[in-house]
This record gives C-alpha cells, sequence and structure tokens, in this order.
C-alpha cells in the first residue's frame, strides 16, 4: 500500500512538473510574440516615418530660386527656369554668371518659351522642359536672322528666329561642341574657334 501511494504521489509531482515547464515555455512564447510584434510595430512606424520624410521631400523640391546680377540687382527664377538651374553643377552656375536684366534678358514669347539670359549662356524652357545655352552657341543663336537663317536686322533672334527653341543641352564630342533646336543646330569648334550655324538643312552665316 505505502508504494502504491508512493508511486501516485511520484506521478502527481512529475505532471506538476510538466504543467509548469508548459506554462513557462508559453510565457517565453508570448514574451517572443510580444517582442516580435513590437519590433514590427517599429518597423512599420520608422517605415510610416521614412515614407512621410520622402513626400516631404518631394513636396518641398522646385520652387522659386533668387540669383544676383551684375549690378547687384536680385532676380527671380521661376518654373522649369528655376528647377534647371537648382540642378545644375557648382561649375555650370559660375559658368553662367551673373543674371542679366533689361527688356530682351529674361520673359516669354508668343511661342511659349521662357527664358533667362545670364552672362555665360540662356537658360530656356518650353512647359516643363529647359535646356542651357552656352556661351558661342548662345551668341549665334541670338543672331537676328531671316526667314532664310542668314543674319538680317529686320530678322529676329533666339527662340523667334528661324532656328526655333533649343531641344538639347549642349553636348560634347572631341573639341566639337553642339546645341540642337527645332529647326536646326549650332556647332562649335574650341580648337578652330568656328561656329557652323544649320537652318532648315542648310549652312549659315554665324553673324
Amino acid at each position: 500500500m505505502t508504494k502504491i501511494v508512493r508511486r501516485r504521489t511520484a506521478g502527481i509531482v512529475a505532471a506538476l512538473a510538466v504543467t509548469t515547464l508548459v506554462a513557462a515555455g508559453c510565457s517565453d512564447d508570448n514574451k517572443d510574440d510580444a517582442s516580435k510584434a513590437s519590433d514590427t510595430s517599429s518597423s512599420q512606424a520608422a517605415d510610416s516615418s521614412g515614407a512621410a520624410d520622402s513626400d516631404k521631400s518631394d513636396s518641398d523640391m522646385g520652387g522659386d530660386v533668387k540669383v544676383k546680377s551684375a549690378s547687384g540687382e536680385e532676380v527671380t527664377l521661376t518654373g522649369a527656369i528655376a528647377a534647371k538651374y537648382s540642378s545644375a553643377t557648382e561649375k555650370q552656375k559660375t559658368d553662367l554668371g551673373d543674371a542679366l536684366t533689361g527688356a530682351d534678358a529674361s520673359g516669354t514669347g508668343e511661342n511659349g518659351v521662357s527664358f533667362q539670359q545670364f552672362d555665360g549662356g540662356v537658360i530656356t524652357s518650353k512647359g516643363d522642359t529647359a535646356y542651357i545655352t552656352w556661351g558661342k552657341i548662345r551668341d549665334a543663336w541670338n543672331v537676328k536672322r531671316g526667314t532664310d537663317g542668314e543674319p538680317s536686322e529686320d530678322g529676329k533672334g533666339g527662340s523667334a528666329g528661324p532656328l526655333g527653341a533649343p531641344t538639347s543641352d549642349e553636348t560634347d564630342e572631341g573639341d566639337m561642341k553642339k546645341s540642337t533646336f527645332e529647326n536646326g543646330e549650332i556647332t562649335y569648334d574650341t580648337k578652330t574657334q568656328k561656329v557652323e550655324v544649320t537652318v532648315d538643312g542648310k549652312t549659315v552665316a554665324a553673324e
């Protein structure tokens, strides 16, 4: 009889021990699950915060840009022209130099092309697209020309002239720099200093 009691007691003790271990295991699992849930929540919160920062950054991009003219006057760039200036490298901004002022220095033509002239080039835009036209090429583009493309005091220059608006930024191939326009192209050979203007497939005088 004593042996039977002892066996039953041992069995009860063993059962209690198993129950305790299972309870402890469940408690640990619950802690792990809670920890994972907390980590997931924190990760989601961080992702949400990052997305909010990204949205804020996108919404803050663009806007007006204020630059100085040679006279110290402040010139405000807007729209695509401001965005193009902002995206330019520091060297490009240095090469552009001061913004020009005056009646022919900036504006929007009847063809919808907006422009801002600088010492070293011009930024033009049509809609959301803007280009920079530089130095000698800009100067040849600004020359007043007749409908045949030849220089003429009675003609028009820039985007209102026969070349039309720029359709590319300046490209480099060896010593040759080139900008394309709606109705032609202008190249500048940095080695020979020669400027060549082509209007509707015909080579015309540069100036």
